[in-house]
């Protein structure tokens, strides 16, 4: 799986109808655009975990040690048994500084256990007047979207500034984050 540091996204191109109607609605491509995001980061014993917000997950959380709708952490390599379809690395463009990594795993594991964030995830999509009204709409923090908490999480560390976390879904943050040479090019893992 090469070299995946705190930091790292992995994104998600699941082949379920889900998965299609998010991809059309942030204009990717259905099985090959992404439809998901999580975040690497050190859980609490400094084993790398993905902090991933679901609306669903059967896998009990690495960290609370249950199932939890909303933002919760797993290993690696069990999100990428579970997926339908390619995943892929998105690796920063530098490793982060020691103050940055703790500061991410402190954000990260403080904020787990949050409910989804399902109203948030579909005004993020850009379907029809959604997108214009996040423009006008605050971020909110007390239910969490995938997306959502990894802007946040580089909000927080002050790796990628922005005013309103709640605006992005997992197309448009991976493509900005590129654009803006915060992360390199993608690997696919799967």
């Amino acid at each position: 799986m090469g070299n995946i540091q705190p930091g790292s996204i992995i994104g998600f191109s699941g082949s379920a109808a889900h998965n299609a109607l998010i991809n059309l609605g942030t204009y990717g491509i259905p099985g090959w655009s992404l439809s998901h995001v999580g975040i690497i980061a050190c859980g609490p014993c400094r084993k790398p975990l993905l902090f991933e917000s679901l609306f669903s997950c059967e896998e009990p959380c690495e960290i609370l040690g249950r199932q939890v709708s909303g933002t919760q952490a797993h290993t690696l390599q069990s999100a990428i048994e579970r997926s339908s379809g390619p995943v892929w690395h998105y690796p920063l463009y530098r490793e982060l500084y020691d103050h940055e990594d703790k500061r991410l795993s402190d954000f990260l594991v403080d904020t787990i256990g949050t409910p989804y964030d399902y109203m948030g995830a579909f005004r993020s999509a850009g379907i029809g007047l959604s997108w214009i009204e996040s423009l006008f709409r605050r971020q909110d923090m007390t239910k969490i979207f995938c997306s959502e908490w990894v802007m946040a999480a580089y909000a927080f560390i002050g790796l990628h500034a922005n005013g309103n976390v709640s605006r992005w879904n997992p197309n448009r943050l991976t493509r900005r984050l590129r654009r803006y040479g915060v992360l390199l090019k993608p690997e696919r893992l799967q």
